[in-house]
């Protein structure tokens, strides 16, 4: 069977480079979980406004689905998801059991500088105080969550993810 990991977090975190550095360490799969948005959810933050829980449960199913069909499979997957609240987060431990979260966690304004020197993403930055609102950070009971300091250089940050995976 292979692995499940949700690279968790904020808009801006870094959650698509460090999902990709993990996979590539790992020789795993990786999907960044905004792939599986669909069109209308795009569009809604393509225009600035933020979705709701009844826009992000039938994105949040495509993960678990997603994550669960990777598990099966031989081959793992690493999926970049921002599963901001516990609810999300036991939707998709549902959806795969065994499965494991790295949260990218840091301070607002590096997130924002970060945000605002991305291109190609249609999450505007307009939308981070939104992603800090609906941020459930996780409980010291979520013992399959590492977290992570994202002030700490990209390379260290994987280098602590796939050491904690491959413990």
């Amino acid at each position: 069977m292979g692995r499940a990991v949700v690279v968790m977090g904020v808009s801006g975190s870094g959650k698509s480079s460090v999902a990709e550095g993990i996979a590539h360490r790992l020789g795993l799969r990786c999907i960044d979980g905004d792939d599986l948005h669909s069109a209308d959810n795009v569009d809604k933050m393509r225009r600035g406004q933020a979705l709701s829980d009844a826009d992000r449960w039938p994105w949040l199913d495509r993960v678990g689905m997603a994550l669960a069909d990777a598990r099966r499979s031989p081959q793992g997957l690493v999926l970049a998801c921002s599963a901001l609240r516990r609810v999300y987060r036991d939707r998709l431990r549902a959806a795969c059991p065994g499965l494991r979260f790295v949260f990218l966690d840091g301070d607002a304004p590096l997130i924002e500088q970060r945000m605002r020197q991305r291109t190609g993403h249609y999450m505007p930055s307009a939308l981070l105080d939104s992603q800090w609102q609906t941020l459930e950070r996780p409980g010291a009971d979520e013992t399959d969550v590492l977290r992570l300091d994202i002030a700490e250089p990209l390379a260290r940050v994987v280098d602590q993810a796939v050491a904690s995976l491959a413990a």
